[in-house]
């Protein structure tokens, strides 16, 4: 039986190249689908994974070198230059977080999991990190009866609540009175609970309990797009606004940075905690994606912000220090 003949030295150049540039390629094409928003259907949910995207950028580039294909080096140098300004910088503190001097106000936002968190853990966490507001999403009549049996109202006496069935509902619970307060509905159908508090010494501020519709499906990607479009704006006269909760986004959506170029910092981003990753988070996982954030208003300073696992929710809490400018 004969054996099957060698492939040529410029059929193996060829083969090598092919390869080279099929590595190559899907990194190409999601850097450019990531710089330029191009987050349509199932690339919503996707792009969620970028920085794992990003650290993969790195094995091409080093197929490509080894493989000594300059040009495919070259374009995937780029790539993965790219991939880094855009991740890296969640990793690493900014050098301007904002006012430094001013009145300290601590935040903590909670997805419950269609109220099933362990209200005795929130309720903890308030006390130990001296929060002075809590926003919850998730929330339901049997989630708000738990946190009440918990000790809540001791510690946030302040409320705007809306409880609804399934993942529906959302709250805010204020140490501070409330100025203004109410509650809206989603395009997506979650409520947003907002309210406007005056910390003791400083400016008002606008916060708002923010729970978008999550891009699950093909009916509701308009939906979850138009809702986070339609969240509150910074940068306007009149109360500092900030917004906190579940994003169903990451910073690597295009509309997530839209809404931040209108005058809000990533708070977890600022001091180098934006890739400490919120959902999926169960039995002590840290979970997969970032898409819990607390946004300030650039008038806002962070002074810190961490991230806690809450038993009985499939996502983490994330905990702010902000510094609002005194009145």
């Amino acid at each position: 039986m004969e054996a099957p003949p060698e492939k040529s030295p410029a059929r193996r150049r060829v083969s090598v190249s092919v390869l080279v540039w099929l590595l190559v390629a899907p990194g190409v094409l999601w850097f450019l689908g990531r710089a330029f928003g191009l987050e349509r259907g199932l690339l919503i949910m996707l792009f969620a994974g970028t920085p794992y995207v990003a650290a993969w950028t790195v094995i091409p580039l080093l197929v490509a070198a080894l493989a000594r294909r300059w040009t495919a080096v070259a374009v995937a140098a780029v790539v993965a230059a790219g991939m880094a300004a855009v991740v890296l910088p969640r990793a690493v503190a900014d050098a301007d977080t904002g006012p430094s001097t001013g009145v300290e106000l601590r935040v903590l936002t909670v997805n419950m999991l269609y109220g099933a968190a362990d209200p005795d853990q929130i309720v903890q966490l308030v006390r130990d990190n001296d929060v002075a507001v809590l926003a919850v999403q998730e929330f339901t009549p049997q989630g708000a009866a738990a946190l009440k049996a918990s000790g809540i109202d001791q510690l946030l006496p302040h409320q705007e609540l809306s409880p609804k069935p399934e993942a529906d509902g959302s709250g805010v619970y204020s140490r501070h009175p409330m100025l203004t307060q109410s509650s809206r509905r989603n395009v997506g159908g979650f409520q947003q609970a907002f309210a406007t508090i005056q910390p003791p010494g400083a400016v008002p501020v606008h916060v708002e309990s923010v729970h978008p519709q999550a891009p699950a499906g093909a009916d509701k990607f308009p939906q979850w797009r138009t809702d986070i479009q339609n969240q509150t704006p910074a940068g306007t006269a009149g109360p500092l606004p900030i917004l906190l909760g579940d994003f169903n986004a990451t910073l690597d959506h295009r509309v997530m940075r839209d809404l931040l170029d209108t005058g809000y910092r990533d708070a977890a981003a600022a001091v180098g905690e934006g890739l400490s990753t919120t959902w999926p988070s169960r039995n002590g996982s840290d979970g997969l994606v970032t898409i819990d954030h607390v946004l300030a208003d650039d008038r806002i300073g962070v002074r810190e912000v961490q991230v806690w696992d809450v038993n009985g929710s499939d996502h983490r809490a994330v905990f702010a220090a902000l510094t609002v400018p005194t009145a």
